[in-house]
């Protein structure tokens, strides 16, 4: 595979492809040092108005370590390693809606991994997100806007 990785598609592009295919992502799990879970209010859809874990689609020629690090960098500011997470398992998700609206759905195919960290003062906000906090796993599963997506993960945890 190359080491080059395809450029930002253009919307329609972009918009056929979530119409036509499932997109693969990752999303971090992040934990502190007190057990509690990072969660990011969602400003766009699918998920929009929901707590949810920071993530992002990986881009075509990208490797998994490299879409790790970008998706932590971006959503995050962190600079964070794909090796230093633990692996929790293939999850699907499914969306009625999509980042245009509701013209059709969006199918994810998720990586989900799970991340210790021992310093939170690099965290930075993106444009995805409209604040972060950091949920005990119990307050996590019991909040009625905390996206049934992330829940699912602490099924499995």
């Amino acid at each position: 595979m190359s080491d080059s990785v395809a450029p930002r598609l253009p919307a329609a592009t972009w918009a056929a492809v979530v119409q036509h295919a499932p997109l693969v992502s990752i999303d971090l799990i992040l934990e502190d040092t007190q057990g509690r879970i990072l969660l990011g209010m969602r400003n766009n859809r699918p998920a929009q108005g929901y707590w949810f874990v920071p993530g992002g689609a990986i881009h075509k020629g990208e490797t998994l370590d490299v879409a790790f690090g970008r998706i932590a960098e971006q959503e995050l500011g962190l600079t964070l390693c794909r090796r230093d997470a633990e692996f929790i398992g293939v999850q699907e998700h499914h969306y009625a809606d999509c980042f245009l609206g509701e013209q059709f759905g969006t199918h994810y195919v998720v990586l989900p991994y799970k991340i210790c960290l021992s310093d939170t003062s690099g965290l930075t906000m993106d444009n995805q997100h409209r604040e972060w906090v950091w949920m005990p796993v119990a307050e996590l599963l019991a909040h009625p806007q905390v996206h049934e997506n992330v829940k699912a993960y602490f099924v499995l945890v």
